[in-house]
C-alpha cells in the first residue's frame, strides 16, 4: 500500500464529512438534547482516574465535544463457566469516585458500565453448564455490582448499566432480582447494554428498565466498500428505531468503533492482539463519520465511542488501537458533535 494512501482517503472522508456537516446545522436542537455523546474510558496504568494525566485525558476529550463518558469497572472471571465472578482490581471504589468527580467538574455525564472480563475469552461467552451454577453465578455477580451501583448512587452518576454484552445470560429470570437489588440502591437511568442489535431485539426485560444500550460491532465489509458499508448501517439504524418504538425506551449506542487499521472494517472489533496491520487512520475516521451521519436519530439519546484512555498522550498515527486520540477521527467527532467544521479542517497536509 502506498505510504500515500491513507492521507488521501483522510482528505476523502473528511471532505464527505462536511458535505454531512451540511445537514447538521438543521438538527442541531436536537443533537444538543443528547447528553450521552462522548467516549468509554479506560483507565491504563500509570494514569489512574484522579491523576494529573488522567485530567489532561478528560478535559481533551471534552474539547472535542464530548458531553458524556462511561466509566468501565471490571469484573473477573476464570472461564466462561464459572461462577466465580468478582470485583476486579483495576478499580477501587476510590478510583471510581475520582473517575465520576473529574468527568463532573468538566460538567460531562457519567454512565458506569460494568463489564465482564474473561482471559483469551469475552463476555458474551459466559454461560453456565446448570441451573445451580446460574444461581451462584447470579448470586456473585449481584454482589460485585451493588457495591458499584451505591458509589454511583452516591457521586450522582446520570447513569448505570446493568450489565454489557452478557449475551447468554439474558433469558435468565435471575436478572430480575439483579434489577431489583441496583434500584434498591441507585435511582437514576438504569440500562443494560445489548451486544448487537439482533442482541438487543431479545432482551426479555427492557419494560424494567429506563434505556435500551446496545454495542454496535457488525462486519461492515471491505474497507473500501463504503456504499455497502452505509447500508449495513442504515439497516441496524431502522432496526433501532423499530425496538424504540416496541418498547417506548431511549436508545444509547454505548460503544461503536474500530481501529485504525487496515481491514478493519471487515472485523471491527478486532483487537490488535488478534491481527497485526498497518495504520489507517483515514478509514477510521470515515467508519466513524459514516457511523454518526446514520445514527443521528431521534431515538437514540448517545453515542459513546470505543475508545479514549486516561493516558492523555496515547494514540498517535502511528497507533493501530481503537482509541482515536492524536488521530483525524477526533476532527470526525469535532464536526459532528460541535457542528464546528471548517474548510480548514478538511485539508491536510500529505506526511
Amino acid at each position: 500500500m502506498s505510504s500515500q494512501r491513507p492521507w488521501r482517503n483522510l482528505r476523502l472522508a473528511l471532505a464527505a464529512l462536511l458535505a454531512l456537516i451540511g445537514s447538521f446545522g438543521e438538527r442541531s436542537a436536537r443533537a444538543r438534547e443528547r447528553p450521552f455523546d462522548g467516549f468509554n474510558i479506560i483507565a491504563v496504568p500509570g494514569h489512574p482516574f484522579g491523576s494529573p494525566s488522567s485530567e489532561r485525558a478528560l478535559a481533551d476529550a471534552k474539547s472535542l465535544g464530548a458531553r458524556a463518558i462511561a466509566v468501565i469497572p471490571f469484573l473477573w472471571q476464570a472461564d466462561p463457566a464459572s461462577p466465580d465472578i468478582a470485583r476486579g482490581e483495576d478499580m477501587t471504589d476510590g478510583q471510581l469516585r475520582a473517575a465520576i468527580a473529574d468527568a463532573h467538574a468538566l460538567d460531562l455525564a457519567v454512565v458506569v458500565k460494568p463489564q465482564v472480563w474473561i482471559s483469551k475469552s469475552w463476555a458474551g461467552a459466559v454461560a453456565m453448564t446448570s441451573q445451580a451454577a446460574w444461581q451462584k453465578w447470579f448470586a456473585n455477580y449481584q454482589k460485585a455490582l451493588v457495591p458499584i451501583a451505591r458509589v454511583a448512587e452516591q457521586q450522582h452518576a446520570e447513569a448505570l448499566a446493568i450489565g454489557t454484552e452478557l449475551a447468554k445470560t439474558t433469558q435468565q429470570p435471575e436478572w430480575n432480582e439483579v434489577i431489583a437489588a441496583v434500584r434498591s440502591v441507585y435511582h437514576g437511568r438504569l440500562l443494560y447494554v445489548a451486544h448487537n442489535v439482533a442482541g438487543a431485539e431479545t432482551v426479555p426485560f427492557w419494560t424494567r428498565l429506563d434505556t435500551i444500550g446496545v454495542t454496535l460491532y457488525p462486519p461492515l465489509g471491505a474497507d473500501d466498500d463504503r456504499d455497502g458499508r452505509r447500508n449495513t448501517m442504515h439497516a441496524i439504524a431502522d432496526r433501532l428505531d423499530a425496538l424504540a418504538a416496541q418498547t417506548g425506551k431511549p436508545i444509547l449506542v454505548s460503544e461503536i468503533g474500530l481501529r485504525s487499521a487496515v481491514g478493519a472494517s471487515a472485523k471491527p472489533w478486532e483487537s490488535p492482539e488478534e491481527r497485526r496491520a498497518a495504520p489507517d487512520p483515514a478509514l477510521q475516521a470515515q467508519v466513524l463519520a459514516d457511523w454518526l451521519d446514520i445514527l443521528d436519530r431521534p431515538s437514540i439519546q448517545g453515542v459513546l465511542i470505543w475508545r479514549w484512555f486516561t493516558d492523555a498522550a496515547a494514540g498517535g498515527p502511528n497507533d493501530t488501537d481503537f482509541t482515536v486520540q492524536g488521530k483525524p477521527a477526533e476532527r470526525v467527532l469535532t464536526c459532528a458533535w460541535t457542528h464546528r467544521c471548517s474548510q480548514r479542517e478538511g485539508r491536510l497536509s500529505s506526511p
